[in-house]
C-alpha cells in the first residue's frame, strides 16, 4: 500500500505553515502590511462634463447611443473585462494606463476598477415627455448621491419608466450616483421640475395614483394601491416629505414592518416599494 502524503492534505498545511514561519524568522520577521497610500482626487473635469467610472458603469454608458463619451482611460485588465478589443476602433480619445495613473485623477475612494470615461451629461427631460410606464418615482428632496443612484438601480430592475426629481435640492450627474446605480443611469428617464406639487397635479390628471411614503401614514402600503398608473413619493431621510407634498398626494402610506424598527434607509424603503407596486400592477 502506498502511503505517500496527497498535496493538499491538512498535514501539508500545516508545515507549510512552518516553512513559511522558518522562513520569516530568518530573513527577520514577516513582510510589514503596507496600506494603499490616499490619493485625494484631482482637478475635476472641464465644464460641461462628468467623470465616470466602474465597469457596470462605463459598459452601460459605451452601450448608451445618447451618452456623448469624449474621453477613456482603461487598464488592460478592464479593457478585457468591457470586451473592448481595439480601443483605437473607438470614436473618442482613449489611453491605456496603470491604476494609479486614475487613482490620480478620480483619488483613491473611488472604486474605479480601472477604467474612467469623462462624457457629457445626460440631458434631464420635462414632464411632458414622460412615456406610458404606469409606475413611477418621485424623489421630494431626496440629496445623497448614494441613495439616488442606489434608488435609480432599484427602478430600473423593477421597470420603473421615469424618476421624476426637482430642478433644487437633487444632486447633479456624477461618478459618485452612477456608480451607485451601477449601469442603471443609462436606462431610465430622469425628468426634472420646478415645482413638485404643481407636478404631481399633472400626474393626477394623467391618471396616477400618488403616493406618499410616510413611516406614520394611516394605511399600510399595499392596502393603498388602486387604480393602473401608480407614482410612489419617497423624501429626504429625518424629514421625510415635506408639508405641501403631503397634502397634495392622493395617499400617505406606510410599509408593514413588526419589527422593533420601523423606518428603513429611503432608497431601501424604494426597493421594498417598488416591489410591491409591480405585484399589484401584474
Amino acid at each position: 500500500m502506498n502511503d505517500t502524503k496527497k498535496p493538499g492534505t491538512p498535514k501539508d498545511s500545516h508545515y507549510a505553515k512552518l516553512r513559511r514561519t522558518f522562513r520569516d524568522q530568518k530573513s527577520g520577521g514577516a513582510p510589514e502590511f503596507r496600506p494603499k497610500r490616499h490619493v485625494p482626487p484631482g482637478e475635476n473635469a472641464a465644464d460641461g462634463l462628468v467623470r465616470l467610472y466602474g465597469i457596470h458603469t462605463v459598459r452601460a454608458a459605451l452601450d448608451n447611443p445618447r451618452r456623448k463619451v469624449r474621453q477613456m482611460w482603461v487598464t488592460r485588465n478592464a479593457m478585457e473585462r468591457l470586451e473592448i478589443a481595439d480601443l483605437g476602433a473607438l470614436p473618442f480619445a482613449t489611453e491605456l494606463v496603470e491604476p494609479k495613473e486614475i487613482d490620480k485623477i478620480t483619488g483613491t475612494d473611488a472604486v474605479h476598477q480601472g477604467v474612467l470615461i469623462e462624457a457629457e451629461p445626460l440631458k434631464a427631460k420635462a414632464l411632458s415627455a414622460l412615456g406610458d410606464s404606469p409606475l413611477i418615482l418621485v424623489l421630494d428632496q431626496v440629496t445623497d448621491p448614494h441613495n439616488v443612484g442606489a434608488i435609480i438601480r432599484s427602478a430600473v430592475a423593477f421597470g420603473a419608466g421615469a424618476l421624476i426629481v426637482t430642478q433644487r435640492h437633487s444632486p447633479h450627474e456624477s461618478g459618485v450616483l452612477a456608480k451607485s446605480a451601477s449601469g442603471a443611469l443609462e436606462h431610465i428617464d430622469l425628468i426634472e421640475v420646478r415645482n413638485l406639487a404643481d407636478a404631481l397635479g399633472e400626474l393626477h390628471e394623467a391618471g396616477f395614483q400618488t403616493i406618499g411614503l410616510d413611516s406614520a401614514g394611516p394605511a399600510e402600503l399595499e392596502k393603498t394601491f388602486a387604480g393602473d398608473k401608480l407614482a410612489l413619493v419617497l423624501g429626504a431621510e429625518g424629514k421625510g416629505l415635506r408639508q405641501k407634498t403631503r397634502e397634495t398626494v392622493t395617499a400617505l402610506a406606510r410599509l408593514d414592518m413588526p419589527g422593533a424598527i420601523h423606518s428603513l434607509n429611503v432608497s431601501n424603503a424604494a426597493a421594498v416599494s417598488l416591489y410591491a407596486a409591480r405585484k399589484f400592477l401584474r
